[in-house]
């Protein structure tokens, strides 16, 4: 098994790497506050969010406060267990070269 094997090809885009780091430390948190931690735009979030939901790596969860809409995001066992064998794969690469 080579050394980038666990190297996860949904975490390669900064914006989902981030997404996932703020979700790991995160029970969760709502669209806005990831848009203002993250400097995206609506989109840039929206469809982000959408790729790691699709992988069942986040979960998304819609209400409403008062009349406004409001959605928030955590992520799931699937994805902390992805994120951490990723993290873990990128560990060993960099201890590989020094």
């Amino acid at each position: 098994m080579g050394l980038i094997d666990n190297i996860n090809k949904l975490f390669d885009h900064r914006i989902r790497l981030g997404i996932m780091s703020i979700l790991m430390v995160n029970e969760e948190v709502d669209f806005n506050r990831l848009k203002e931690l993250l400097d995206v735009t609506d989109g840039n979030l929206a469809s982000h969010t959408k790729t790691l939901e699709k992988a069942e790596y986040i979960k998304i969860q819609k209400s409403f406060i008062g009349k406004k809409p409001n959605t928030r995001y955590s992520a799931t066992s699937l994805g902390k267990m992805a994120f951490k064998k990723h993290i873990g794969a990128l560990e060993q690469l960099i201890r590989k070269q020094t």
